[in-house]
């Protein structure tokens, strides 16, 4: 286990005013005593579980399938961490606690719908549902901490998901106009459930910081539900077991919230929700909400409640992509820069023009995003508010200079083998000479922009760009990615 941080209390003291309400105080004990299993959820849309855990085995992992989901592996042992594989480093896989990875499939998003994930950074719940709609649809991805939002555009832009809208802003704050079919609302909380992350021990939670963050729960769980259609799904999330931050909450806003509890089956272990804590009563229909605890799945803690607001009725608000973000110069036309981003692809990389089928392109300042957002909601959203759209989709091209197009290295590494000319497929020995920023002789090669791999032993796959000039190649890996990607190549 990790050393908790400096003030921090037991887990089993800081846990001991419910213990009335966990089903197994013992197992629950025993299982905050040992270290949690690393678990990871293959990416669906770039990859399967097969080829991920062949992947892993292949470098020395023994991994497992999780029975009641099979698209998370748990790690059984490895010679390092696997966050210092190249499956990581290219987004093959998440590594996402098992119980986190429940709330996606509760939710129920399908293809073609209009989500909200309205508290969603780091984006490990953003990006599954992503990849349960199958690519196809709107994921909107509301986030108030900058410094959240860079590590939730990092994963995104990691795992290649390009459906998924991200926008700055308070969720208590967000904007109305459109609705959604449904709102997954992970609130900030005092995450008890991730106690064994802490090496056993939890923080105090001083009465201050209860009012507080029970008010701000209470409130983006009634914002989400103004968010909702008539009809629509809204799934409540919290990583900790305190009634008053789970039942209590849903219980006040249930008394005049037009929403229903959908009660919530699941074909694993949990425990329900409960209706009484000391002198207080919920709502009896919080016995549809469940409790996963730590020695359920031995992994984190967890509370969900599925709320269904009543009626029926269609999402409204939305709208067709534009090819040029509002208020840009449309001039020169964004059609004539993705037809020679599309061509420069195909004569110089080999890209079919297929690999595009179905995504769409936005120009927004020098930059070209490629996305699979069908539809967004901002022609409705009132402007002034404290709110901004950051990305959609994946930053593909940078337009600046005098130049040629010249792809990101997010997307060469998304089209990966479908990048068949003009690419250096480098050792591993060679990438370490590149990483400490040695020229590599490329002797015979033309002056010019490459696309650059990873030689790996199930064959190469592409990590960025680089340029080549008088013999010389020199990588162009962004600097926040160098020292990882080091780490990795260091232990192929």
């Amino acid at each position: 286990m990790t050393a908790a941080r400096k003030g921090a209390v037991p887990a089993s003291k800081a846990l001991a005013p419910y213990r009335e309400l966990i089903d197994d105080w013992d197992a629950l004990l025993e299982a905050l005593g040992r270290r949690e299993p690393t678990t990871l959820r293959v990416n669906r849309l770039r990859t399967t579980v097969a080829e991920t855990r062949a992947a892993l085995e292949a470098e020395g992992f023994e991994v497992e399938a999780l029975s009641h989901q099979p698209w998370f592996l748990r790690v059984v042992s490895g010679p390092r961490n696997v966050s210092d594989t190249f499956g990581h480093w290219a987004g093959w896989f998440y590594i996402q606690q098992a119980s986190t990875g429940i709330a996606a499939d509760l939710l129920g998003a399908r293809p073609g719908e209009r989500i909200l994930d309205l508290c969603a950074a780091p984006g490990g719940k953003t990006l599954h549902l992503a990849e349960t709609m199958e690519g196809r649809g709107t994921v909107v991805a509301g986030e108030v901490n900058e410094g959240r939002i860079r590590a939730l555009l990092g994963n995104i832009y990691r795992l290649g998901t390009p459906n998924v809208m991200v926008v700055s802003g308070d969720g208590r704050e967000f904007p109305e106009g459109a609705t959604f079919d449904r709102v997954m609302v992970d609130v900030p909380c005092s995450a008890q459930g991730t106690a064994r992350k802490k090496g056993g021990a939890l923080p105090p939670r001083s009465r201050g910081f209860m009012h507080k963050i029970v008010r701000a729960q209470e409130a983006l769980l009634r914002r989400a539900i103004d968010l909702t259609r008539p009809g629509g799904v809204v799934l409540y999330v919290t990583c900790t077991f305190g009634p008053e931050e789970n039942e209590a909450v849903v219980s006040r806003v249930l008394a005049d919230a037009p929403v229903e509890v959908e009660p919530i089956e699941l074909p694993i272990p949990h425990a329900r929700g409960v209706t009484r804590w000391g002198e207080e009563s919920f709502d009896p229909r919080m016995t549809g909400a469940v409790r996963i605890y730590p020695h359920h799945l031995d992994s984190g803690g967890l509370f969900l409640c599925r709320l269904r607001k009543r009626g029926e009725g269609e999402s409204v608000g939305w709208s067709p992509v534009p090819e040029v973000y509002p208020g840009d110069d449309p001039d020169p036309p964004a059609a004539d820069e993705v037809a020679t981003t599309v061509g420069l692809l195909g004569d110089h990389y080999g890209v079919s023009a297929e690999a595009f089928e179905g995504l769409g392109w936005m120009r927004r300042g020098s930059n070209l995003w490629l996305h699979g957002v069908e539809e967004w909601p901002l022609e409705v959203w009132e402007s002034g508010g404290h709110w901004r759209v950051v990305t959609l989709g994946l930053r593909a091209v940078d337009l600046s200079g005098d130049g040629p197009p010249r792809p990101t290295n997010d997307l060469l590494q998304w089209l990966d083998r479908r990048v068949t000319r003009n690419r250096l497929d480098l050792s591993a020995e060679r990438w370490r000479g590149l990483l400490d920023g040695r020229l590599t002789e490329v002797p015979g090669v033309d002056r010019g922009h490459r696309a650059l791999g990873l030689d790996l032993p199930g064959g190469a796959h592409l990590v960025g760009w680089g340029f080549v000039r008088d013999g010389r190649l020199k990588d162009h890996i962004p600097r926040g990615r160098r020292k990882w990607l080091r780490n990795v190549v260091d232990e192929v």
